[in-house]
């Protein structure tokens, strides 16, 4: 009891054994009841009930590699391997479509993944001193 007596008297506290003080100027929490009603409420309310949500799926972004004069074709075909997971002879084929036509199709995918492999190849080719640029439009 005398160091408990301490210690009230070091923290400024009054302790009293077998009894605990509430603390006071909490707010009011809702009791899982009150919470659950408001829930229900929201799914028998007659104008809500009557509308179906419907999501759509994400938009998906066609990734493209554009042509430059720099660039050799081995390491664009290095990056389609690398970044995009495609055999030697798909990406000769997607090298050349961009040689030949200023641009290719790497993938398409959800914005998220589509802006990390866009980042993803325009970094790697700095770092090879390439200036290769790698792009996603919006697929129509």
């Amino acid at each position: 009891m005398q160091r408990s007596s301490q210690l009230g008297k070091k923290y400024n506290i009054r302790l009293t054994p077998g009894k605990l003080e509430k603390p006071t100027g909490r707010a009011k929490m809702r009791s899982r009841g009150e919470r659950n009603s408001m829930a229900i409420q929201h799914q028998l309310d007659p104008e809500l009930a009557g509308q179906e949500t419907r999501v759509g799926p994400p938009p998906l972004y066609t990734v493209l590699l554009l042509n430059d004069d720099y660039t050799p074709m081995e390491f664009v075909v290095v990056v389609l391997q690398q970044f995009f997971a495609m055999a030697h002879e798909q990406a000769t084929v997607v090298m050349l479509k961009v040689h030949t036509e200023g641009r290719g199709v790497c993938g398409v995918y959800p914005k998220d993944i589509a802006a990390t492999k866009v980042d993803e190849v325009n970094r790697f080719a700095r770092q090879h001193q390439h200036p290769l640029q790698c792009i996603m439009e919006v697929q129509e």
